[in-house]
C-alpha cells in the first residue's frame, strides 16, 4: 500500500535501523523498544494482519518466524525470546500491516498477559 508506514520503511522511504532484509521480509529495531532487544519483522508485501492471510502467504509467515529466531540470537537473546503478533482492534494492532515483535534480552520478559 502506498501510504502504509511499514511498506514505506521496507521500501527505504522512511529511515530505520535495519537488521535484516531478503526478498520476503524486512526487519528493524523498534523505535520505542519495550525490552532491551525489540525488533520488528514485517513482510515486504502488504498484508494487513493474520486475519487476512491465505494459504499463499505460508512462505512469508514461515520466513517471519525463522528470521525472528535468527535475529533474536544474533541480537543477544540467547536463552529465549518472545514473538508477538497483534491482530485487529481487540488484539491491539496499531499499524495495519502484519508485523512480529521479537522481544528479549538477558532477563525474562515477564508474564504473557496481565491477569485480571
Amino acid at each position: 500500500m502506498e501510504n502504509c508506514l511499514f511498506c514505506k520503511i521496507a521500501r527505504g522511504e522512511i529511515p530505520s535501523r535495519k537488521v535484516y532484509e531478503d526478498d520476503l521480509v524486512f526487519a528493524f529495531h523498534d523505535i520505542n523498544p519495550a525490552r532491551p532487544m525489540h525488533l520488528l519483522v514485517v513482510p515486504k508485501r502488504h498484508i494487513v494482519s493474520l486475519q487476512t492471510v491465505t494459504a499463499g502467504d505460508e512462505p512469508v509467515l514461515g520466513r517471519m518466524l525463522a528470521v525472528s529466531r535468527r535475529l533474536a540470537e544474533e541480537n543477544g537473546s540467547l536463552e529465549g525470546f518472545r514473538v508477538i503478533i497483534n491482530n485487529g482492534r481487540i488484539g491491539g494492532q496499531e499499524v495495519p500491516h502484519l508485523h512480529a515483535h521479537v522481544v528479549g534480552g538477558t532477563e525474562p520478559v515477564g508474564p504473557m498477559l496481565k491477569r485480571n
